[in-house]
Parts: C-alpha cells; sequence; structure tokens
C-alpha cells in the first residue's frame, strides 16, 4: 500500500473508527490516541494498538499537536489522519507532520490556511470568476460594520474570518441590532478560534446549502464525486444531508461541480475537500461560502451514491498514489440521506443529554448503514460534540430513500439517553420536507416555529 503501514488515528468517536476500518480492510495497522476517558470506546476496541493522549479536556489531549506527534512516533506509525474537527483544519498538524517525516492524511498545510481564511479564499474564488455572496472585506468595528450592512442591504451575517461551524455567525436584522450583535460575534470568534476578525455578508432568506465533495492528488488530477444538499439545519449546524440535491438541475450541476474542480486545481489543492455553495432559490443563482479542507462529517451519502469510499482514497492520495478512478467512472446512482443522531433533547432546545446507554439497538436490512461507536453500556461523556451515529438510507429514487429513513427511525431503539430519533422522525413526515420545499433556516421559522 505504497509508503503508508500504520496509521496514527488523531481522533474520536464515530470518525476514529471509520479510519480504523478503512485501515483495516487495507491491511493497514491502526494506533488510536485516547483522552483518559475514551479509553473503553469502541474504536479503542477496534484499534491495534491505543495509547493515551491526556486527560479529557481537549485543549490537553486531542488538540495538542506536540503530544500528537510524540504519541505517533513513538508508536513507530507512518501517517496521522486527523479525521474532522479538533486539529483537523489547522496547519499547524500538517506542519509538524511535515517536520518530524510523518504523513499527514488531509491537504498541504498551505491550502488549509489559505482557505481558512473565508477573506482570503472569498478573494481568491472572485478573481476565478465565480460568485461570491455580496457581502464586505474586513470591517473593523461596529461602526464599519454598520455603514457596509447599510450598503450591502440588511438582513446580513456577521462572519468570523477564520470561522466554521457556525461559530462567530450571527444574524442582524435592522441597524438597531448591529452593535450589540457585533461584539458578540467578535467575542464568540476570539473564543473559538483565536481570531476576532469580522466579516460582512447580505443574508439570502430562501436558501439552500450546496456543496461539491472534490478528490485532488499530487499529480494534478482533481475529480468532483456530486453534490450534497445539506440544507435542513439549526443555528448553522447542520442535520439532515442528501444527495444528490433535489434542487439543483442537470445544467446546474455541471456549473456547480466545475467551479469547484476549478477552485481546487487554482490552489493545487491535494486530498479530499469539500466547496460550499449558498443557492438562491429565489434567483436561480449560486454562490461561493467557503471550502472546508478535510473529510465532512456527512460523506457517507456521497459515498453510496458513487460507490467510493472516500476515506481509502485520502490513505491512497497521501501514499503518493493517484485517485484511483477517473472523472468519467462515477456516475449517480440513486439518493442516499443521512441524519446525524444525537444525545440531546429536541423538546429542551436540543440540550445534550451525556449519559450511560442501557441499550442501543440499531435498525437493520437493506439500504441502511451506521456510522456509529455506540453501544449498550457506553458512557457518553459530557466533554465531546453530542454525537452517537449517522443513519443513512438509500433508495432508487428519494421518496424511497426517504421512506426507508422514516422505517429505520422508527426501529432504532436507544434507551438511558435521550435522542434526536424523535425530532427526525418528524421531519421526514412534513410535506415541507418531503417535497422539498427547505431553506438553511427552515428549521426555525418553519419547523419549530421561532
Amino acid at each position: 500500500m505504497g509508503s503508508i503501514s500504520r496509521v496514527f488515528v488523531a481522533n474520536r468517536g464515530e470518525i476514529a473508527l471509520r479510519i480504523i476500518r478503512a485501515c483495516r480492510e487495507m491491511g493497514i495497522e491502526s494506533v488510536l490516541g485516547v483522552s483518559n476517558v475514551d479509553k473503553n470506546s469502541l474504536p479503542a476496541k477496534m484499534a491495534d494498538r491505543v495509547v493515551c493522549i491526556g486527560p479529557h479536556p481537549p485543549l490537553q489531549s486531542y488538540l495538542k499537536v506536540g503530544t500528537l506527534i510524540t504519541a505517533a512516533l513513538g508508536t513507530g506509525a507512518d501517517a496521522i489522519h486527523p479525521g474532522y474537527g479538533f486539529l483537523a483544519e489547522q496547519p499547524e498538524l500538517g506542519e509538524a507532520c511535515m517536520h518530524n517525516g510523518l504523513i499527514f492524511i488531509g491537504p498541504k498545510p498551505e491550502n488549509i490556511r489559505q482557505m481558512g481564511d473565508k477573506l482570503v479564499a472569498r478573494e481568491m474564488v472572485r478573481d476565478l470568476g465565480v460568485p461570491v455572496i455580496p457581502g464586505s472585506e474586513l470591517v473593523h468595528d461596529a461602526k464599519e460594520a454598520g455603514a457596509m450592512a447599510e450598503k450591502v442591504g440588511f438582513p446580513v451575517l456577521l462572519k468570523a474570518a477564520a470561522g466554521g461551524g457556525g461559530k462567530g455567525m450571527k444574524m442582524v436584522r435592522n441597524p438597531s441590532e448591529l452593535k450589540s450583535v457585533f461584539e458578540e460575534a467578535s467575542a464568540e470568534a476570539r473564543a473559538a478560534f483565536g481570531d476576532d476578525r469580522i466579516y460582512i455578508e447580505h443574508l439570502i432568506a430562501n436558501a439552500r446549502h450546496i456543496e461539491v465533495q472534490i478528490l485532488a492528488d499530487r499529480y494534478g488530477n482533481v475529480i468532483h464525486l456530486f453534490e450534497r444538499d445539506c440544507s435542513l439545519q439549526r443555528r448553522y449546524q447542520k442535520m439532515v444531508e442528501e444527495a444528490p440535491s433535489p434542487a439543483v438541475t442537470s445544467d446546474m450541476r455541471e456549473k456547480i461541480t466545475q467551479a469547484a474542480v476549478a477552485i481546487a486545481q487554482h490552489v493545487n489543492y491535494e486530498n479530499a475537500g469539500t466547496i460550499e455553495m449558498v443557492l438562491d432559490q429565489d434567483q436561480g443563482k449560486f454562490y461561493f461560502l467557503e471550502m472546508n479542507t478535510r473529510i465532512q462529517v456527512e460523506h457517507p451519502v456521497t459515498e453510496m451514491i458513487t460507490g467510493k469510499d472516500l476515506v481509502k482514497e485520502q490513505i491512497r492520495i497521501a501514499s503518493g498514489n493517484p485517485i484511483s478512478f477517473t472523472q468519467e467512472e462515477i456516475s449517480i446512482k440513486g439518493h442516499a440521506v443521512e441524519c446525524r443522531i444525537n444525545a440531546e433533547k429536541p423538546d429542551a432546545n436540543f440540550m445534550p443529554h451525556p449519559g450511560r446507554i442501557l441499550s442501543w439497538t440499531p435498525p437493520e436490512g437493506h439500504g441502511i448503514r451506521i456510522d456509529s461507536h455506540c453501544y449498550s453500556g457506553y458512557f457518553v461523556p459530557p466533554y465531546y460534540d453530542s454525537l452517537l451515529a449517522k443513519l443513512i438510507t438509500t433508495g432508487v429514487n428519494r421518496s424511497k430513500a426517504i421512506h426507508r429513513m422514516e422505517d429505520a427511525l422508527a426501529n432504532f431503539d436507544v434507551k438511558g439517553v435521550e435522542t434526536t430519533i424523535p425530532f427526525y422522525r418528524k421531519v421526514m413526515n412534513h410535506p415541507d420536507y418531503l417535497n422539498g420545499r427547505i431553506h438553511t433556516r427552515w428549521v426555525e421559522e418553519v419547523f419549530l416555529n421561532r
């Protein structure tokens, strides 16, 4: 398998298990770094070797670059896979790998740094002729933000230049809100990223969130694996994803995917990445939003409609191999839907609900996939993301995939912690969702009526 024989997995939960399984199928050994509360996790049971990297606070374990490098070197690993979250989009980990003779299974540090700065990315994409959402450059204070918001037109979004995952992102509907919201957004961005720079975008009311999965290797090959629709969100956090998008026509698909490929080619990108777009449903226009320089949580829906394993492809590319298939060899087969099952109380404003899982009985059957690290008796810790599982269903078309998801959710039994399963059962039966009549604020404004 080229130059990689042992991978250090620098993550936890379902994505750690996903990477371990890919390594096993490729004949590659896996070493898992765990915090002290993850020693008995399912990924720890599945890895070839486990090493404790520190106590439960992420800053003392999963976010500690020096410790991860030392652990990888000490266990004889050739490479590090960061998964998503934690250090996946921090160029410092990739740079540390380079300096210590380790392979980073992800993009080059310069790719992460360039595309991680939203202002730099917007300017670069604009120069390529790809549309960007009307907005501003950096705004230094609330007064400057107010003037720019008037120019762009309310409502607007204040966004962190170094942001992601909805952090440092705030909506402003009118001028009276701007000062307090600007301060709130700046503080949140500073706490999350150590960078309080803010810029402004016009808020597109009837928007869909469309993203294109790309793969690129060091030989200049860049391909796309079509689009995903991630419009069903709450507070800018994705909840349900599907592929392909029911809102994208064949002509629009061609334009969006070619724009994504052009962006990746322009920055000499390597490995897996996602170009995120906003589709203005009223105008029928799409705009560049950002690029995520990592594997995405929702990558399984792309795998299910293309039959390609993205994590294995990440490892192959990092090993120095070209992409193992061509653009012409990929086509869309059927439809896939994914629900993120979290340990949360939907009726209590989605409050996290950690605790011990007394019974874990996931659904089984044709067209059902479960990506999860959970089992009966597992203790869901309160220190990390509340994601328990990703439930993915497929069908020959969208309605068949949704119907299968309804059945799968009805047969997904979890006792001991509350989950978002009841919420998704209601969503899957809502006429707006069934007919594809949603937008990125549909959950708050229509479904939850807030």
